[in-house]
């Protein structure tokens, strides 16, 4: 249910960001939003197995044209200001990944269930979709297929755009990856039990959305890469000091911090990877989409040593994570 999707998506996505440096950059977002509310409509009435993938299946590449293009409208609107459009943008996320469960709550308590929320949702995205694409400038450079292609296959080559890739690759294993491992490290080699394991996972994720706010006042005051290379080098000596304690509340104080730390790790090298590639905000989604396929073998490599050497040990290789970005974050913003 939820690999198949996933796989139709990662698929297309390359191809859908290329298609973004073309005249049909508008199209494919509106087309994006109204396939995403038909998608979650879908789903919101599925009866079973199948129509449900259906559903899940179409969603999935619709949320990269009408989310991407999105992103990537922002980016171009304003390219002075990309680092703190982009810590808006996912503050804006934070905010969504608080307020989705506020939503489920409220709508099974009125009686409505998750069916009524997705159908809420689904009438949402129509009038947001037409917003948004009556909003979105068309990419300063027009061109062919072929030639957003080729635009393709020599970003690659460039060493700007490999650092930012590498960036987000490395920032993602304190963001994401820790996160898909944090509840199952707390209980299994932590030995908390699984309600303090969801505390210490809350506590990481409210501290991530205070963090990405208090961003946006830190951008205005030094460059991104600064504050990269600075939350990095104090993350390098936090997140030892979370492996090694064994008390619940410094546990929880050290989870706060490194959610604080982490805000902007992926805002900034993304901010950058558009940067590094100005006025081709579709060939950086192109670009990105295949980096995405690298990072997703992290998770499995990461599973496959813990089952051979144990999870504790395993979750020392996040280490890398600030490591990379001290070594590879410039000196200087783009």
């Amino acid at each position: 249910m939820l690999a198949v999707p996933g796989f139709v998506g990662n698929a297309l996505e390359p191809l859908i960001g290329v298609l973004g440096d073309t005249r049909r950059r508008r199209l494919l977002l509106a087309g994006g939003g109204v396939v995403l509310a038909i998608s979650t409509a879908l789903s919101a009435l599925a009866t079973g197995f199948w129509p449900l993938l259906l559903a899940l299946v179409l969603g999935n590449p619709a949320v990269t044209a009408f989310v991407s293009f999105s992103q990537a409208a922002l980016m171009d609107r304003e390219p002075a200001a990309r680092e703190r459009n982009m810590a808006r943008w996912t503050l804006a996320g934070s905010v969504g990944v608080v307020a989705g469960p506020v939503l489920l709550g409220a709508a099974v308590a009125l009686g409505a269930g998750w069916r009524g929320a997705l159908l809420a949702l689904a009438a949402v995205t129509l009038p947001l979709t037409w917003a948004a694409a009556r909003s979105v400038p068309r990419p300063q450079s027009e061109g062919d297929l072929k030639g957003a292609l080729r635009g393709v296959l020599e970003a690659v080559r460039r060493r700007e755009v490999l650092r930012w890739l590498a960036l987000l690759a490395g920032s993602d294993l304190m963001l994401d990856v820790f996160h898909g491992f944090l509840a199952l490290y707390l209980v299994d080699v932590g030995g908390l039990t699984p309600l303090e394991a969801a505390l210490g996972v809350s506590v990481w994720a409210g501290a991530g959305l205070v963090g990405d706010a208090l961003l946006l006042v830190v951008l205005r005051r030094v460059s991104g890469a600064a504050y990269l290379r600075a939350s990095a080098g104090v993350v390098t000596f936090v997140f030892p000091v979370f492996l090694v304690v064994d008390r619940l509340d410094v546990r929880l104080l050290l989870l706060g911090a490194l959610g604080l730390l982490n805000s902007g790790w992926y805002a900034i090298p993304k901010a950058g990877l558009y940067s590094s590639l100005a006025e081709r905000s579709g060939t950086a989604i192109a670009v990105g989409s295949l980096n995405g396929f690298a990072q997703a073998l992290i998770p499995l490599a990461l599973g496959l040593l813990a089952q051979t050497f144990g999870l504790g040990a395993a979750m020392w290789l996040l280490l890398l994570s600030p490591l990379v970005l001290l070594v590879l974050a410039p000196r200087r913003s783009y």
